[in-house]
């Protein structure tokens, strides 16, 4: 079912920097009359920041609100159920909007196809509307462009976990991988510490907070001496072979 339905189009913003985005990306943004994106209860949004000042005057906000996970542990069930409904009630929303043939843009952090909430969304909008998604330059992108150093040489195999996984998981992707991204670290910092430590890599680690935002900050993980924001990303960059 896609006829008399506008098109809901995916938008990656990039990093973090409104001049990161691509041109098709500032085109849709900059058009579109309704503009959907996700949020924490009570803040504004990280995607919703990033294109402060480019939408038109007339626009439509469809702000998506995530619900309370906090207190849900990941492994129980209650946790898959409670975002289920909650992306299933999104995709409604964005059906609704899309009634009469009008577009909508959803602001996606990064990349939309990359570890995003957008991903949820595409699959339960497939085959009831017409969906295309705009790449965007991801977040650890940014971040590696930070370091200012190359994350890859030659043969490196990059490995890129999130920080929640579980500690004696961490150790053995970090221990046999060549080069590293660690995303998702927030209140998981110390089993990271742990973990980047058990592998032997302490003095190759480096944390970027903000990547390619306001208040950037490139630190070796060794000198991190307090908690770190949500967005933070560990990296440990390959050694691989060069002319």
């Amino acid at each position: 079912m896609t006829g008399g339905y506008g098109t809901i189009h995916g938008v990656g913003l990039g990093p973090g920097a409104a001049d990161l985005m691509s041109v098709r990306a500032d085109r849709l943004v900059r058009g579109a009359r309704q503009v959907a994106y996700f949020r924490k209860q009570g803040r504004p949004g990280h995607a919703r920041r990033i294109a402060e000042g480019l939408l038109r005057p007339d626009v439509v906000e469809i702000a998506m609100e995530y619900p309370v996970t906090t207190e849900i542990p990941l492994s129980d069930p209650r946790y898959n159920a409670c975002l289920g409904a909650f992306y299933a009630s999104c995709t409604e929303r964005l059906m609704d909007a899309a009634q009469g043939g009008e577009d909508v843009v959803v602001l996606c952090e990064g990349d939309p196809f990359f570890y995003g909430s957008f991903m949820h969304l595409h699959s339960r909008l497939a085959g009831r509307a017409s969906v295309e998604v705009v790449p965007g330059i991801t977040g650890m992108a940014g971040a590696w462009n930070a370091s200012g150093l190359p994350i890859t040489w030659g043969d490196d195999v990059l490995t890129v976990a999130m920080a929640t996984l579980p500690e004696e998981e961490l150790v053995q992707r970090i221990r046999d991988t060549d080069a590293l991204v660690v995303m998702k670290i927030g209140r998981n910092l110390p089993k990271l510490r742990r973990a980047v430590a058990a592998a032997g890599r302490e003095d190759a680690a480096w944390l970027v907070e903000h990547a390619a935002m306001e208040g950037q900050r490139v630190t070796r993980l060794c000198d991190i001496e307090a908690a770190v924001p949500y967005f933070s990303i560990l990296l440990i960059h390959g050694q691989g072979r060069r002319p």
